[in-house]
């Protein structure tokens, strides 16, 4: 019904987050219909980022640049890093412009069921950066899963002896939250993470 390069088009489609084999083909066809316009633009831009991004030196996250933005900035507190599971969460902390620390890309999560140890993180890029006089604060910035938080604790422990405060993001309600829809995990860890007003 459809040729093989559609067919390899819609199951590398498929493949990426938020998309199943039907909005695949959706996705697909778009292309197609605008192929001047936006597939030969797409694939020369996927074709320059194949083969210019990497992975900072420093810090790990994904830029064309080694070291990357981020590290190579002279504005940016060199006294705190901000860990984080993967280069998606380092841009969202971006987006907010809240922080204006340095970063530190595990490169994943600690998960038994996924066969990701210790040795598969980027646990020892740390250790080293933390080993820096000039580091006080380093900041967890994990999700509050099971996994994020075995990971946070095998982190602190591997710090330990380092001379550096560690913290962990706030968790709990969430700006314009209902407790009524909240889950019960969310309000505990709120309540255990009370401060006076």
């Amino acid at each position: 019904m459809i040729g093989p390069e559609i067919e390899r088009l819609i199951q590398l489609l498929s493949k990426l987050p938020g998309l199943g084999p039907r909005s695949a083909r959706r996705a697909a066809l778009h292309l197609m219909k605008r192929r001047d316009s936006l597939l030969v633009p797409l694939s020369e831009a996927m074709a320059a980022a194949g083969e210019s991004i990497r992975a900072c030196s420093v810090c790990g996250n994904l830029d064309s640049r080694d070291p990357c933005t981020v590290c190579s900035d002279p504005s940016r507190d060199r006294s705190v890093i901000c860990v984080v599971e993967d280069a998606g969460d380092l841009w969202a902390l971006e987006r907010t412009r809240a922080f204006r620390g340095t970063y530190h890309v595990l490169g994943g999560l600690l998960s038994a069921l996924q066969g990701v140890g210790p040795d598969d993180l980027n646990l020892a890029g740390l250790a080293e950066r933390a080993k820096d006089p000039a580091v006080r604060e380093i900041i967890l910035a994990l999700n509050a899963t099971v996994d994020g938080q075995t990971t946070a604790h095998v982190v602190t422990d591997r710090l330990t002896g380092s001379d550096v405060s560690v913290s962990r993001l706030a968790h709990g309600v969430p700006v314009g939250g209902e407790l009524d829809y909240l889950d019960d995990g969310t309000l505990t860890a709120a309540l255990k993470a009370r401060r006076p007003l």
